[in-house]
Formats: C-alpha cells, sequence, structure tokens
C-alpha cells in the first residue's frame, strides 16, 4: 500500500486476514523471512494506530487492533493520493481510462451510476 513501509503493509495484511488481533497473534501471523520481535511489532501497531490505519480497544492489559478502512478503502485512498500528486489528475484518469479492460470499465460505470443515485437521493 502507498504510504506503508513493508512491514507496517505486511501487519495490515495480517489485520485484513483476521481482526481483531493482540500484537502477540499478529507476531505468530506474520510471513516476513525475519525473525522479529514483540516490541517491533507492537511498535508498527502504536505507528499504525497513530497514522489512522489501525483502530485499538484495551482488552485487559493488551489491545486489539483491527483496519480502521477496508483493504479496498485503503486502495482507493492510494489512488485519490497518487492522483493529488500526479500534479496533472485529469491526464492521469484520461491515460487510466484509455488503458482500462473492458471489465474495469464496466465496474467504473457501475460506480458513476451508483454515485449518481446516491447523490440523488
Amino acid at each position: 500500500m502507498h504510504g506503508l513501509g513493508e512491514l507496517e503493509a505486511a501487519v495490515m495484511d495480517v489485520l485484513w486476514q483476521e481482526r481483531p488481533l493482540k500484537v502477540r497473534e499478529v507476531l505468530d501471523r506474520l510471513e516476513t523471512g525475519k525473525k522479529l520481535a514483540y516490541t517491533t511489532v507492537m511498535t508498527v501497531l502504536d505507528n499504525l494506530h497513530r497514522k489512522g490505519w489501525v483502530t485499538r480497544e484495551l482488552e485487559g492489559k493488551a489491545y486489539r487492533y483491527e483496519p480502521a478502512l477496508s483493504r479496498a478503502e485503503a486502495a482507493a485512498r492510494t489512488v485519490r493520493a497518487v492522483l493529488a500528486s500526479s500534479g496533472d489528475p485529469e491526464a492521469v484518469l484520461m491515460h487510466f481510462a484509455l488503458s482500462a479492460t473492458e471489465q474495469e470499465s464496466d465496474l467504473l460505470r457501475q460506480g458513476l451510476r451508483k454515485r449518481k443515485r446516491l447523490a440523488a437521493s
């Protein structure tokens, strides 16, 4: 995910698969190819909480963490950030539209129709 470090993205992948989880449970499910310390994962989760990527609720003496937004919402946030930083969002959208597959085009049309219906209600 754009805006996330490699370990942060791996932690989010774990949380999107199964939630809510305590630090130890996230650590046990992480597959980074490296041995990580409990405190490292705790720090990553604290950072993700500070950045608004996860919420947490105290259970006994430990927090349970879960994503603040779905994977799809996070991806949409990333697309929005890329568009905002591009310097020419209209050109980027036009290039995407011209290169979109038929299925992607259909999905975009469906989304725009749904947006129009929601705005009208």
